[in-house]
């Protein structure tokens, strides 16, 4: 938002409440993403005209709780009319599985085990459908992990708590899953090239670093951030498991869904098209722990309970 506001676009946010306070300037509309129909009144009420054009519209939203739907995806694309440029927010996790996918790589199938990687896959073929019958001009955006300032996400500052607190860090397994990061500012970049390039229309563009790091090396990368040498203790995901170890949420071990599987993508079409290329990893993670500092008063102390029962008699 705030690059939009300083580029001197006109922005309008579509949220579900009005308690959040937005930028002077900035116009509020309010509906459910996942009601088309509310979706619709809202963008309708928005005018004395009966309806609005917007030259560019970002759907950013996925019901975490609820789910978003392919349905529910098209239903607010179409509703937004007749739209210059619709740049949809999907995932790594639209590919389901696999190492160094590429664009043109199949997305998971509408049978895929996992909802959200369902879901994302399912609403880029939707959109895509859209382009080609409809010509909506969609492009759509496949991160991996978002990292950067004002995360949030409980993920760098969980490591950072950690080496604050001269604690040791839960490494899972053998920590050597494959993740792979993009930068926020510059996911916001390519989110702002994707409404000013032409050859993005109808594109779908991976964007993120170059390279993956094990769990390991995200471990030693925070801790270089941060200025300390990190210590880990390596415990068996059955162990994890077993104690309750939840990778979504409490009892937390390895941040928030930080401990999944390999999926890792192969990058260039950003930065060829886009011309969008990669923060390096640690420099990206500096300026992280920079904005940390300033946050972390905020912070209530952390529980180590849990932890501290896992690792109970484990050698780092």
């Amino acid at each position: 938002m705030s690059e939009l506001l300083k580029s001197g676009h006109a922005v309008t946010v579509l949220h579900r409440s009005g308690a959040r306070a937005l930028p002077d300037g900035v116009e509020s509309l309010i509906a459910d993403r996942n009601d088309g129909e509310a979706v619709a009144r809202a963008l309708n009420g928005a005018s004395k005209n009966g309806g609005r054009r917007f030259d560019a519209v970002f759907d950013n939203v996925y019901d975490w709780e609820r789910g978003t739907s392919a349905a529910q995806v098209e239903a607010t694309a179409l509703a937004c009319g007749d739209v210059g440029r619709y740049v949809f927010m999907s995932s790594v996790a639209a590919y389901g599985q696999g190492l160094d996918r590429r664009e043109d790589d199949p997305l998971a199938p509408n049978d895929f085990r996992d909802a959200y990687c369902r879901n994302k896959a399912m609403s880029e073929r939707a959109l895509f459908r859209l382009y080609r019958d409809r010509g909506l001009p969609v492009v759509t955006l496949r991160p991996p992990y978002i990292y950067g300032p004002e995360n949030p996400f409980y993920r760098e500052a969980f490591f950072w708590d950690r080496f604050r607190d001269g604690r040791p860090v839960i490494v899972p397994g053998d920590g050597r899953r494959l993740m792979q990061f993009v930068y926020v500012k510059d996911l916001v970049r390519a989110c702002v090239a994707a409404i000013e390039e032409p050859a993005a229309v109808g594109e779908a563009f991976n964007i993120g670093d170059d390279r993956p790091v094990t769990q390991v090396e995200l471990v030693e990368a925070l801790g270089r951030a941060a200025g300390v040498e990190p210590r880990w203790i390596p415990v068996e995901r059955a162990r994890i498991e077993a104690a309750g170890g939840n990778p979504m949420g409490e009892p937390m071990y390895f941040a928030v869904y930080f401990d999944m599987p390999s999926l890792t993508e192969a990058m260039g079409k950003a930065e060829r098209i886009l011309g969008v290329a990669p923060t390096p990893f640690g420099q990206g993670l500096r300026e992280t722990y920079e904005w940390y500092l300033l946050e972390r008063g905020e912070r209530p102390p952390a529980n180590y309970d849990f932890e501290d029962a896992l690792t109970a008699g484990v050698r780092p």
